[in-house]
């Protein structure tokens, strides 16, 4: 530890000593909030946000801006304590921001050899560094050196405890402001229309059919939450997915994690969303679908190209009522920064994934919205929320922690999509040229994520090394899977104003 982060140390308010198992300990007048179930459940897991800006890294903007915005926010300036009851909770501490701004020494000559491979193989190296828990769990990896998408690159680690995906983005775009108009925050994508849960029935209109259908409505959302239920214990206890090349091997070994991306245009996405009458989550489940299967043909040499795999992936699931970026920001500039809810609040779905070839490419997206459209007429995401708490007060942490952590195994893939700003954006004076979040810890070989930014979305990769040694190929697939499925819609398209 250097001279710095022990003065740091020192000048913490709390006095934070060590309990039998390791841990800091305080008393419980000192403490702030406990840490909550959903928080406990994701111990071993990092997100990890690449940002690529279009000009050399001025530390000085950073460290300024970073203590002038990020670090202010409660859980960026607290770190976890045990209370004498041996729960964990909340303490605020002292926050030096020079020891979150890390510039690693990296070898010149593979700088100069490759720098994208540079960056890549030293975000790779991340997943098997430990944070250091005497601090807030977060940091800045400064790569201030050109590769072929930007001029920088910032490589943001966080642990999953201080918050989820969503709740964390949004914290990041509120410290940034628009490319345009550095006055204000960036604009982002509207609200969805629907206010309500995606689970909600809408009001029934006028008349007895449409006060059956809705009540009926009422009664496939019941058998449908049932037959999830039963899926998700018997998840828990035996039902496991086939083992293909997506499945994690060697299972208790810790594996570096390579975390790659690859950028696609948001424009195809929504023309074929517009064609196919679904939605944007819609298109990227059967994109991924449809890369997933071209990979499995190509890596397994399976010549059976009548076969179809059921898989299952983990979706993650907000469950916050929606909140537009400027009303999180107002609360905070009113000193109503409390009201806003950083942590995590989230269930998950289990989504079927089918791994087979199609003949239509667009039968990818009718599959994948059937699939979606059967999963929001249920309460999964809500008993799945509630049963994390549940189990994790009845057996404690060790024990819903094994049960979390099995469950996950015995899927094949994490699969989450979030949207971004609509606009190019500065972050303490840096104008980003793209934002790839992604993250490691989940117990599966291959997670993957959508981020929307500007015109483009990004889909991030975070797999297994040993097990995707062609991760390149499968960049490749999701390309391409894509530019297919829209070719057929554009087909689609022209058929129908020609009839």
């Amino acid at each position: 530890m250097d001279a710095a982060a022990a003065t740091t140390l020192r000048k913490r308010p709390l006095s934070v000593r060590t309990a039998p198992d390791g841990g800091p300990r305080t008393a419980p007048d000192e403490l702030g909030e406990p840490v909550s179930p959903s928080a406990r459940l994701v111990e071993d897991f990092y997100i990890v946000v690449v940002m690529g800006a279009a000009t050399p890294l001025n530390i000085a903007a950073l460290r300024s801006g970073i203590e002038a915005q990020l670090a202010r926010h409660p859980h960026f300036r607290s770190i976890q304590v045990t209370d004498k009851d041996g729960n964990p909770r909340w303490a605020r501490t002292t926050v030096n921001v020079d020891s979150h701004l890390i510039s690693p020494a990296l070898d010149p000559a593979a700088v100069s050899a490759d720098p994208d491979k540079a960056v890549e193989d030293y975000v790779a190296s991340l997943s098997t560094l430990p944070m250091d828990r005497s601090r807030p769990l977060w940091e800045f990896h400064l790569l201030d050196f050109p590769t072929s998408e930007a001029a920088s690159t910032a490589a943001v680690r966080v642990h999953h405890s201080l918050g989820d995906g969503m709740s964390l983005l949004t914290l990041l775009m509120s410290c940034t402001r628009s490319a345009a108009d550095p006055a204000r925050l960036p604009a982002m994508p509207p609200p969805p229309t629907r206010a309500g849960a995606i689970y909600q029935r809408p009001r029934p209109s006028a008349g007895v059919l449409a006060f059956a259908a809705w009540v009926w409505s009422f009664a496939v959302l019941a058998w449908h939450t049932v037959v999830d239920v039963v899926g998700f214990f018997a998840t828990i206890l035996f039902l496991k997915d086939p083992h293909t090349p997506f499945k994690r091997v060697n299972r208790g070994v810790s594996q570096r994690k390579r975390i790659v991306h690859r950028s696609l245009s948001l424009d195809d996405v929504k023309f074929v969303k517009n064609a196919m009458n679904c939605t944007v989550n819609d298109v990227l489940v059967g994109v991924t679908y449809a890369a997933l299967s071209r990979y499995y043909f190509r890596s397994s040499g399976d010549s059976d190209i009548g076969k179809e795999l059921r898989l299952r992936s983990i979706l993650l699931v907000n469950l916050r009522p929606t909140t537009s970026l400027q009303a999180c920001v107002n609360m905070i500039e009113s000193g109503k920064g409390r009201d806003v809810k950083w942590g995590n609040k989230l269930g998950f779905i289990i989504l079927p994934f089918f791994i087979g070839l199609q003949s239509d490419p667009l039968d990818y997206v009718r599959k994948a919205k059937k699939v979606v459209d059967r999963k929001k007429s249920s309460l999964e995401v809500v008993f799945t929320h509630l049963a994390a708490e549940v189990i994790l007060k009845v057996f404690r942490l060790k024990v819903a922690a094994a049960i979390f952590h099995r469950m996950i195994s015995h899927t094949t893939i994490s699969f989450s999509n979030m949207t971004g700003p609509v606009e190019h954006v500065e972050f303490c004076g840096h104008p980003i040229l793209f934002i790839a979040p992604s993250g490691y810890g989940p117990p599966e070989a291959l997670t993957v994520n959508y981020q929307s930014y500007v015109n483009n979305i990004m889909v991030n990769l975070a797999l297994d090394e040993a097990q995707f040694p062609d991760f390149r190929g499968l960049l490749d697939d999701f390309v391409e899977s894509l530019g297919h499925i829209k070719d057929a819609a554009l087909r689609i398209r022209k058929h129908n104003s020609k009839a």
